[in-house]
């Protein structure tokens, strides 16, 4: 059989993933928080745990054969040479806009800002979202702390991944509009499919059936 290689992005997908990999005989066989590269309980199957951004390029370009990453990720990527069989309906959350909570924006004024500046990890995905709304944004590119844009000045408003709203309350923020729902979706490289189908099909299905999905 051939070996396969499955990415998996570090933090609250690998942590959720877990269970089910472990369910599957594929949990890992080393420490999945130090090691990037590490076996399975699989002898066939290794893990690669990378940043979540880099997932989709490394099934891409066939570095891995398949990958878990958030919806979010792969929006952003493009991910048109992804075959995405799976929504593994893990690590569950909104991809939203969120401004202070005194804003013209928190009392449906959007007209009183003009042009809106949107600090966001997602300045893709945000445009699309602006766009097919009609509207010009400004969008600023940031990679973390978000809530800090709206409370310096520095935007007004964010588009940010929200799990249970709690950080956006700690910063006086609140959701203005929920963009759309965000979860974990299995992701395969397409010459993989081919070249490894008789590995590949079986593990796609058994991640289906264990996660309740259709393949």
């Amino acid at each position: 059989m051939s070996k396969l290689t499955l990415a998996l992005s570090k933090g609250r997908i690998l942590e959720d993933s877990l269970p089910l990999l472990t369910r599957l005989g594929l949990a890992p066989a080393g420490d999945a928080e130090r090691l990037l590269r590490l076996p399975t309980q699989d002898p066939d199957v290794d893990l690669l745990v990378i940043r979540p951004t880099d997932v989709p390029t490394y099934v891409e370009y066939g570095a891995a054969d398949l990958g878990i990453a958030g919806k979010d990720i792969l929006l952003e990527h493009g991910g048109a040479a992804l075959y995405e069989p799976l929504d593994l309906g893990i690590a569950r959350c909104r991809l939203s806009v969120a401004a202070k909570k005194d804003s013209p924006l928190a009392r449906g004024e959007r007209n009183a800002l003009g042009r809106l500046r949107v600090a966001t990890k997602y300045p893709e995905v945000s445009r699309r979202h602006f766009a097919a709304r009609g509207e010009q944004v400004e969008i600023i590119k940031l990679y973390g702390s978000m809530e800090l844009a709206p409370l310096t000045g520095l935007a007004d408003a964010i588009v940010d991944l929200v799990s249970t709203g709690s950080t956006l309350k700690a910063n006086h923020l609140v959701e203005v509009e929920r963009i759309m729902d965000i979860s974990a979706r299995l992701v395969v490289n397409p010459a993989s499919l081919k070249l490894k189908r008789d590995a590949l099909r079986p593990l796609v299905e058994s991640l289906a059936a264990a996660c309740g999905s259709a393949p």
